[in-house]
């Protein structure tokens, strides 16, 4: 017996034009689905009428105002606020759009899962209430923030991916590169996105034009907007980069966190710049107690936020300003020089001291802005009150503002547990051959799963800071195909097999 049996393939597909035919999801259920959302959201804005505000939401915003070319963070969701904004400057409709953006991209991977893979019914129902009645959604959509149509399109991206192992079509290719481009520009996260599809497409059995074009099109896709995006970069700064600013500040800050560790020669360092900021690096650590630097709340980015810490003080000492994005351009390429020379020539203290740590934040990862609504302010910024043509900048709530922090307390030790379900059901397919005994799409789809969490692991501890939002997208994966690995090797070792799907809830 196989460990997965598989569907006829000529009964697998699916795009947008046959999502409602027939099972596994009829129209009236379909219809009944969108009520229940719509009178969650409903419920979810009584108590919560204004979005939720942060730092990056007004930087988006500004940028958005301001019609910016390069940003701190990707241009792609300023982008958008300013398309939205020609249609409506109405807080709740964004919020809304963002909602049922990530819903119906929730439902489109439901869909293709049923269809693909025998499931069970215990398996179709966890999968739903995670899907339709996980409150985290709601929590999410309502930023104004890239978090939410990242995990959209990335939602998205996976499900065009499954579709092309399982039967391959044009059609599947070039929405999945041109999903792949527009997430590029939401978030460098997606980076790697196309080293996954790559692999995918190398290993499976398809038409070697298909491959060439899935394999190629979608880097090809984004080589415009890095260009562009770079060359406004070097009329703020002098300098092209990729990624722009930030990736600059985040080297320092990487850096920063074993600086206080190592011995290094001060005149050593490789431009008078680098050297005048390792200067007030060294003067902030011996100057400042430790018991002030209390790195554990900015979960891997404290020498970015802290306005006392180096990072700032450079840039207020050389630029004259720590906010505007002219001088954080300005200040980048010599961060990114300061931060590489010095990794280079400390890895062990790097490893020592910012990965340790930020690996222990992958796997328990900080609420972080989702602790508390509207970083506990009662207010909100005149910027957003004006783009948003709000009344007052007074923010109106039921719940207090730390609520959603206890409420959502337990996500990160989920996400914990959901890491160890997928580990313990990978292991069990691996010993019980589950890679030559089931069916090629579905040993395919087992292994770039895989190195897809694997690699997103990576680029989380070596290059990103650590946070639950960031993580909605593994998230979701880990809890569906470690329910997928648990349903195949209950079947491999003679159990009753999954019900057909031809009768999904």
């Amino acid at each position: 017996m196989s460990v997965l049996t598989l569907k006829s393939w000529h009964t697998l597909s699916l795009t947008f034009s046959t999502i409602f035919e027939g099972e596994p999801f009829a129209r009236r259920q379909t219809i009944l689905l969108s009520i229940f959302l719509a009178i969650q959201f409903v419920c979810f804005k009584f108590f919560y009428p204004f979005p939720d505000f942060f730092g990056d939401s007004y930087n988006y915003i500004d940028a958005a105002v301001n019609n910016l070319d390069v940003n701190i963070w990707p241009i792609g969701y300023s982008k958008f606020l300013q398309l939205f904004h020609w249609t409506s400057n109405s807080a709740t409709a964004l919020t809304l759009v963002q909602y049922f953006l990530l819903e119906a991209a929730y439902f489109y991977l439901y869909q293709t899962i049923v269809r693909c893979f025998p499931t069970s019914r215990r398996t179709r129902i966890i999968i739903l209430i995670f899907f339709f009645l996980n409150p985290i959604n709601l929590y999410v959509s309502n930023y104004v923030s890239s978090d939410v149509l990242f995990l959209t399109l990335s939602l998205v991206w996976l499900t065009e991916l499954l579709w092309i192992i399982y039967k391959s079509s044009w059609y599947h290719i070039v929405v999945l590169s041109v999903v792949f481009s527009i997430a590029f520009t939401f978030r460098y996260n997606a980076m790697y996105y196309p080293l996954i599809a790559t692999i995918g497409f190398l290993i499976s059995k398809q038409p070697i034009l298909q491959k060439v074009m899935g394999i190629f099109l979608g880097p090809l896709l984004i080589i415009p907007f890095i260009i562009f995006t770079s060359n406004a970069a070097k009329k703020l700064s002098g300098v092209p980069q990729f990624p722009p600013i930030y990736g600059g500040w985040q080297w320092a800050n990487n850096a920063l966190y074993f600086r206080e560790s190592i011995q290094e020669d001060s005149t050593a360092f490789p431009t008078p710049q680098t050297t005048d900021l390792d200067q007030i690096a060294r003067n902030y650590f011996r100057t400042v107690p430790p018991e002030y630097r209390d790195l554990f709340p900015y979960v891997g980015n404290f020498f970015i936020q802290q306005r006392q810490a180096p990072l700032r003080q450079y840039i207020v000492k050389t630029f004259k300003s720590s906010e505007s994005i002219e001088a954080w351009a300005k200040a980048a390429p010599i961060f990114k020089e300061y931060g590489i020379w010095l990794i280079k020539r400390h890895p062990m203290a790097f490893v020592r001291h910012y990965l340790l740590l930020n690996t222990k934040n992958y796997f328990i990862p900080p609420l972080e802005k989702l602790e508390v609504y509207n970083l506990n302010s009662p207010k909100i910024d005149p910027l957003a009150e004006i783009w948003f043509g709000l009344f007052s900048n007074k923010v109106t709530y039921i719940f207090p503002r730390t609520f959603q922090g206890g409420f959502l307390f337990f996500y990160p030790y989920f996400f914990l547990f959901l890491n160890l379900y997928f580990g313990w059901s990978l292991y069990f397919f691996i010993k019980q051959k589950g890679f030559r005994q089931s069916l090629r799409p579905f040993a395919i789809t087992v292994l770039l799963i895989t190195l897809l969490l694997l690699t997103n692991f990576g680029f989380s501890v070596f290059a990103n800071i650590i946070a639950f939002r960031y993580q909605l997208f593994p998230l979701a994966v880990l809890l569906i195909f470690a329910l997928l690995l648990d349903n195949c090797t209950k079947l491999h070792l003679g159990k009753k097999p999954p019900t057909p799907n031809s009768t999904a809830v």
